[in-house]
């Protein structure tokens, strides 16, 4: 599982997963891989450039990412969604659950 993470100078951590699919085939390797991403930083963008699907297990997967960050009184944003993401998560309603930006700048603009 490739993530790419970057301290931002506002210390907030953004995150992008270099994968195409965020499913049941990967995601046990996606929590392992964002375990220690998640306990070191409160304030974190997601980046889902690269994404093409994600299936139940992958939703799953983020809305635990947005759960601890919010636990440990954080937030936990989505950005660069592309439109086939997109639409399942308005299918799912998650675009109601989730703070979702179309830019990381926008993303990181959002947390000041």
């Amino acid at each position: 599982m490739e993530l790419v993470a970057t301290q931002e100078a506002s210390g907030i951590l953004t995150i992008r997963l270099d994968e195409e699919h965020l499913d049941a085939g990967n995601v046990k390797d996606f929590k392992e891989a964002m375990a220690p991403l998640l306990e070191k930083a409160d304030r974190i963008v997601f980046d889902m450039s690269r994404l093409t699907f994600v299936d139940s297990s992958g939703l799953g997967a983020l809305l635990a990412c947005l759960r601890q960050t919010h636990r440990g009184k954080g937030d936990f944003k989505l950005c660069e969604m592309p439109r086939p993401v997109c639409a399942l998560f308005e299918l799912m309603r998650m675009h109601r659950v989730f703070n979702i930006h179309e830019t990381r700048e926008d993303a990181l603009r959002a947390f000041a």
